[in-house]
């Protein structure tokens, strides 16, 4: 059991850490595009990491089942397995590889997350954009607080002119 355990987890690390670079590597490409406001490839990329969350659940669902077969054998539920827990069923040097494999699995997650805050960021600020363009087409108010007007009178008229021309 040890051998097929610690086989098992190398390889799943490597396809973890094989997954969470191209899904890096995705969100950094959407990153780009967004900057330079290239809609279809922003579209073309949240596409591809889409297809890459697929891979990623079922990657998700092998280590569920990783983790079961280790409880099992460590004689708890799947849900209190710890890789230190896990490592005391592998040999020494499996467990070292397994550890830094999973540290570097956190790492490229914790960057993910970091990268894919910035592009919400900057799509909210694209969306905003787009909207006060928007209500300045439309001649809508902007929304926020607008002084009371006496007696009730109606909104200024606003006119926006392209050209102002006399003949």
């Amino acid at each position: 059991m040890t051998t097929v355990l610690e086989a098992e987890l190398l390889v799943h690390l490597d396809q973890q850490i094989h997954s969470a670079r191209q899904l890096l590597k995705l969100v950094l490409a959407q990153g780009g595009a967004i900057r330079e406001r290239d809609t279809e490839a922003v579209l073309a990329r949240l596409a591809d990491i889409q297809s890459e969350m697929v891979r990623r659940n079922r990657l998700e669902t092998e280590r569920t089942s990783l983790l079961q077969r280790a409880g099992a054998a460590l004689g708890m539920p799947a849900t209190n397995v710890t890789l230190e827990r896990l490592c005391s069923l592998i040999t020494p040097g499996a467990a070292i590889a397994a550890k830094e494999r999973s540290a570097e699995l956190r790492g490229l997650l914790a960057e993910i997350a970091r990268e894919h805050g910035i592009n919400r960021a900057l799509m909210r600020q694209e969306l905003a954009f787009l909207s006060h363009l928007t209500r300045l087409i439309g001649q809508e108010a902007e929304p926020g607080y607008s002084p009371p007007r006496p007696n009730g009178a109606p909104a200024p008229s606003t006119n926006y002119r392209a050209l102002d021309l006399q003949a």
